[in-house]
């Protein structure tokens, strides 16, 4: 059983896809920083100043002005800029792996294209074999 799974494991695409969570991982780490600490700002001040780390509602306990203060004082809370800013962070991640895939498409090499098996006969339009001599079909001489 332990060579068995040794043999799973390490199969190409086992190892692959284990390497691509990884670089996933650290990736999705990067773009959530990039939204949160780049990108939310700008559009914060865009916005009149807006934190949307603050958009909250308060469910149950005092109102108070921050999240932080709000979960300090053990308020049950509603975090819908928090979700906004994790739907943008998804939507970036997203676009940004549908580009590299598509470079990497991009970068593969087409396969050539098959030999064709048929051809048309000139007399009476049929797909014949290539290399039929006469066509099955009206008899005529290729």
């Amino acid at each position: 059983m332990l060579k068995e799974f040794k043999e799973f494991a390490m199969r190409g695409n086992v190892v692959d896809l284990a390497v691509g969570l990884i670089i996933g991982g650290a990736f999705g780490k990067i773009i959530s920083s990039f939204v949160s600490d780049v990108l939310m700002p700008p559009i914060g001040l865009l916005l009149g100043g807006l934190d949307f780390a603050n958009f909250f509602i308060t469910l149950k306990g005092d109102t108070l002005p921050t999240l932080e203060a709000a979960k300090a004082a053990g308020s049950v809370t509603l975090n819908y800029g928090l979700f906004i800013t994790t739907i943008i962070d998804f939507i970036i991640v997203a676009f940004a792996i549908f580009l590299l895939i598509r470079q990497i498409n991009r970068m593969k090499a087409k396969p050539a294209p098959a030999d064709p098996t048929t051809k048309e006969c000139p007399h009476c339009f049929t797909a014949i074999p290539v290399k039929a001599t006469r066509c099955p079909n009206c008899t005529s001489q290729l």
